[in-house]
């Protein structure tokens, strides 16, 4: 009778080791700056936000948790769309990528604007979820205006 050879379960490429010729580099070669797409903006100017919010009130956001969604499941009603939601209870916060993105009407397409934008949809819901105005949130940091 013959001895039955152990299943040897082939692993799954990686993907960065492509056809064994190891790990990719960037698309845009060694003497060019790293690309960045506008999905990498938007969570890293929301991770910044909900930093430094974080250090203004820690008592009241220690625990915050913000996620991003591409869009809400569902629409509010014909004309609106939510551009996040806030669950107090839980802490969460969830931005939607897509409407605040798409339907937003900035008087001045630029990446500045852009990253304003989604800077005060994050204050926006932070103080709906502490219930307070989103002025209040960082005090005297808008003084000078």
């Amino acid at each position: 009778m013959p001895r039955s050879r152990p299943v040897r379960y082939a692993m799954p490429a990686r993907r960065s080791d492509r056809h064994g010729r190891g790990a990719r580099g960037p698309v845009t070669g060694p003497h060019l700056p790293l690309l960045q797409d506008r999905i990498d903006v938007f969570e890293m100017t929301v991770a910044t936000t909900a930093d430094f919010l974080k250090g203004v009130w820690p008592d009241e956001l220690s625990d915050m948790r913000v996620l991003i969604a591409a869009a809400p499941s569902a629409a509010l009603g014909y004309d609106e769309v939510q551009r996040w939601g806030v669950d107090p209870a839980h802490k969460t916060i969830t931005l939607y990528r897509v409407p605040i993105e798409r339907l937003a009407k900035l008087h001045r397409d630029d990446d500045l604007h852009r990253k304003l934008l989604v800077e005060s949809c994050v204050f926006r819901a932070v103080a709906e979820m502490l219930g307070r105005d989103p002025w209040d949130l960082a005090p005297g940091r808008f003084g000078h205006y």
